[in-house]
C-alpha cells in the first residue's frame, strides 16, 4: 500500500466511514486498502442508470463487498436526466444520496477515490476556464459537503500505482465508457496531458507542486473569509456597510459576496464569476435584485442580503446570530 495513503488514513482509524465505490480502478483499490487496514467501513454505490453495463457493475460491487464482509448500500438515480450538464447533475445527485445516507446513519466521514491524476486534470480544466485561486487550488484532501466531511485519501497517489496494485492482485475493475468520450473536457485533457511534459517540460510533479502552493494560500483565505462572514451573518440574512465589501481586494470581495449568497440562499455552489461581477457592479449604487435564491438590496451605504421572498426592509432587525 502507498505510504501517503497510510499516513493520511491513520487519523481516522477509530472512526466509522463510508466510501463511494463505482467499480472503477480507483475506488476498487481504495475499497481493498480500507479493508486491509481494517477500517470500519460501509460501501456506497450509485447506479446512475446511464449505461447498459451499469447493472453489471452494481452486481460486481455487491459481490466484492460480500466477499470482504463489508456492508454495502446501493442507490439508483431515477430522476429525469437533463440534456445539458449531465455529468454535473449526476455528480450532484450522487453526493446528495451518499451524504443523506451518512446523516441518517450518523457517519461523519465520506471517502472518495480521487487521486493525483484527477487533481492535475481538475487544475487544467479550471485553468482552461480562467478560474481564480479557489479553482486552481484544486480538490482538498479534507473538505465538507452538505454537513459531511469529505476525505480523499488517494489524492497524493498516482493512477499508475493504483492500476498496478489492482492488476498485481487480480482485482477486477470496470472502465466507464464515458471516460473515453472526448465530448467531455476532462477526457480531452486526460488524453493530451502528456504533451505538457513532452513538448513544454511541465511535469506532473510540477503541476501538483503548484496546486499544493495554491492550496496553502486558499486555506489562509478561507479562514479569513469565515471570520468576516461570522461578523455579519444572522438567522435572517446579512446587513452591513458597503465598506465591508468594497474595502477588500477584488478576489476577496468576489468570494465574500459569493459565500454570503450561498449560505443565505442555501445553494450547493456560489454563483458564477460573471454573475458576481455584475452583482458587485450593481451594488456600487442603490439597487435591488435577486441572485442565487437571495434578494440583494443597497440603500445609501448599507447592503442587505436575505433569502428570496423575504422582507427587504432596513428597519432594525434581530441581532441574534445564527
Amino acid at each position: 500500500m502507498n505510504q501517503n495513503f497510510l499516513d493520511f488514513i491513520a487519523k481516522y482509524k477509530q472512526s466509522k466511514v463510508a466510501v463511494g465505490v463505482s467499480g472503477g480502478v480507483d475506488s476498487m483499490c481504495l475499497l481493498y486498502w480500507l479493508h486491509n487496514v481494517k477500517m470500519d467501513v460501509v460501501c456506497l454505490h450509485v447506479n446512475h442508470r446511464l449505461r447498459p453495463e451499469a447493472d453489471i457493475e452494481t452486481e460486481y460491487v455487491k459481490s466484492v463487498c460480500e466477499k470482504l464482509n463489508i456492508p454495502v448500500h446501493i442507490f439508483y438515480w431515477n430522476d429525469e436526466k437533463p440534456e445539458n450538464g449531465l455529468e454535473a447533475a449526476a455528480r450532484q445527485a450522487r453526493y446528495k444520496m451518499m451524504t443523506d445516507f451518512c446523516h441518517e446513519n450518523n457517519i461523519e466521514y465520506l471517502l472518495t477515490a480521487h487521486q493525483s491524476d484527477d487533481q492535475i486534470e481538475t487544475f487544467l480544466m479550471n485553468l482552461s476556464r480562467g478560474s481564480g485561486l479557489f479553482g486552481l487550488a484544486g480538490m482538498m484532501a479534507e473538505s465538507e459537503r452538505d454537513g459531511i466531511k469529505i476525505l480523499r485519501p488517494l489524492l497524493n497517489v498516482p493512477r499508475s500505482e493504483i492500476k498496478k496494485y489492482c492488476e498485481d492482485n487480480n482485482i477486477k475493475y470496470f472502465v466507464d465508457s464515458m471516460n473515453t468520450d472526448e465530448h467531455y473536457t476532462r477526457v480531452k485533457i486526460r488524453q493530451n496531458r502528456h504533451l505538457l511534459n513532452e513538448k513544454l517540460d511541465i511535469s506532473d510533479a510540477r503541476i501538483l507542486l503548484a496546486v499544493q502552493n495554491l492550496g496553502r494560500t486558499r486555506q489562509w483565505m478561507e479562514k479569513y473569509l469565515d471570520a468576516r462572514i461570522e461578523m455579519v451573518i444572522r438567522s435572517w440574512g446579512a446587513l452591513f456597510l458597503d465598506s465591508f465589501l468594497f474595502d477588500e481586494a477584488e478576489e476577496i470581495r468576489l468570494k465574500l459576496l459569493g459565500l454570503l449568497i450561498q449560505k443565505i440562499g442555501g445553494g450547493d455552489y456560489i454563483p458564477r464569476l460573471n454573475s458576481l461581477q455584475n452583482a458587485l457592479s450593481k451594488l456600487h449604487s442603490d439597487c435591488k435584485f435577486t441572485l442565487g435564491h437571495c434578494t440583494l438590496r443597497r440603500l445609501n451605504d448599507r447592503i442587505l442580503i436575505v433569502p428570496e421572498g423575504k422582507r427587504t426592509s432596513f428597519r432594525k432587525r434581530h441581532e441574534k446570530r445564527k
